[in-house]
């Protein structure tokens, strides 16, 4: 039966999905990236992006359904934290 597989799948992409929320939308909303790891967040992003063209391939909707919104949220949360490192960088250049 293939509605017992499907359902652990769109349990478990609400789930994760669900998890990286509140980290997202407070991060989105005070846009304060202080605490990330630009090279987890890039690979992190790069790896959500990469689950849902898996799971467009596969026609799989809870993994594509998941990872569209983690990748648009994280994706956001990386245009952050690239645009504050090197507004951080430019400002740490200028003579004070």
């Amino acid at each position: 039966m293939t509605l017992m597989p499907d359902l652990v799948g769109y349990i478990a992409a609400a789930l994760t999905t669900a998890s990286f929320l509140p980290q997202a939308i407070l991060t989105i909303k005070t846009r304060n990236t202080e605490s990330l790891s630009l090279g987890m967040y890039s690979a992190f992003t790069l790896g959500v992006l990469l689950w849902l063209v898996y799971g467009i391939q596969k026609q799989d909707y809870a993994i594509i359904m998941a990872n569209l919104i983690t990748f648009v949220l994280s994706g956001s949360i990386l245009c952050y934290k690239i645009y504050n490192t090197i507004k951080a960088k430019k400002q740490s250049r200028k003579p004070g």
